[in-house]
């Protein structure tokens, strides 16, 4: 009986031991995570805003915009960084995504609801960042792929941008390109810009129903090109995206070298494109840049 009580003691013990173990690890990681924002807050002269789910957030400017809920599209960007302010991960120069303020809150890695939370206090126009403690980002595996260490903090810097449609994301977009690249194109009826090289002969010959033999270099606003032909490829026009068969005919002939920088809706719209294997090229609601060359038009 003694022996008997003595065994189960001992697992009794056991079992309190590694309880208290576990309950003592997780408690010293929401320490190093409170210790760890203090510092990034004081270093930085921030004040101490936490959010009730546990997430700590700075208020940089409310913004002069309308209000925003769940429901209503938004553009915003995002940049994620490591405490050091060294950005990990961000939206891109070219690129700013759209959807309603309820799904601000999912990315490919991650779901992050203070990034909706954080958003949702902002008016459009306004910018904000947040604190993740390591237990609400990457936690004690950190991301390698992102090069996000073990129980790490995540700092995001959000904007909440003052656009309303996707037609004026796109302007915005393709402007800041000609500028940064100073570029002087002509901008057509269509919202498309372009560039005349060479206007080629015989461009009344060239209608939205001509078959075209064209060599073409197809890129994003970052530069990756997406598709190209050297050799030529031949088209019927008006088979093609609309920022091409709206635009080019009337301009330019056989033998003409056009350059078209063509808004999203002109182009593949929502719909992002993939090659063969799945992977994608274009990038839903993505802007494009296109080098263009007629070698020969068939009516």
């Amino acid at each position: 009986m003694i022996k008997k009580l003595s065994l189960y003691t001992f697992a009794l013990l056991g079992t309190l031991i590694l309880f208290n173990s576990c309950k003592k690890e997780y408690e010293s990681i929401e320490t190093l995570d409170t210790r760890t924002i203090e510092e990034y807050l004081a270093k930085n002269n921030i004040p101490e805003l936490k959010d009730p789910s546990g997430f700590y957030y700075q208020i940089i400017s409310e913004g002069t915009g309308a209000a925003v809920v769940n429901s209503d599209s938004v553009y915003y960007s995002y940049d994620f960084k490591h405490a050091d302010g060294t950005s990990f991960l961000k939206n891109g120069d070219y690129t700013i995504p759209g959807t309603f303020l309820g799904y601000t809150d999912r990315f490919n890695f991650l779901t992050i609801p203070g990034v909706r939370l954080t958003l949702a206090k902002l008016k459009k126009g306004g910018t904000a960042r947040v604190i993740l403690p390591s237990r609400m980002a990457f936690g004690k595996n950190g991301q390698s792929a992102l090069g996000v260490g073990s129980n790490e903090i995540v700092v995001i810097d959000l904007g909440l941008l003052n656009f309303s449609k996707q037609y004026e994301v796109d302007n915005f977009l393709i402007n800041k390109f000609v500028t940064a690249n100073n570029l002087q194109p002509v901008l057509d009826p269509t919202r498309v810009r372009y560039i005349i090289s060479s206007e080629g002969t015989n461009k009344q010959d060239l209608k939205e129903t001509s078959v075209v033999n064209v060599k073409y270099t197809g890129r994003l606003l970052n530069g990756t090109v997406f598709d190209s032909s050297t050799d030529g490829v031949t088209f019927t026009l008006n088979e093609l995206i609309k920022g091409w068969y709206k635009v080019m005919p009337g301009k330019i002939g056989t033998g003409g070298k056009i350059r078209l920088l063509v808004p999203s809706d002109l182009g593949y719209g929502k719909s992002a494109q993939t090659d063969a294997a799945g992977n994608v090229t274009i990038p839903g609601n993505s802007c494009l840049d296109f080098d263009i060359e007629i070698v020969s038009i068939t009516n």
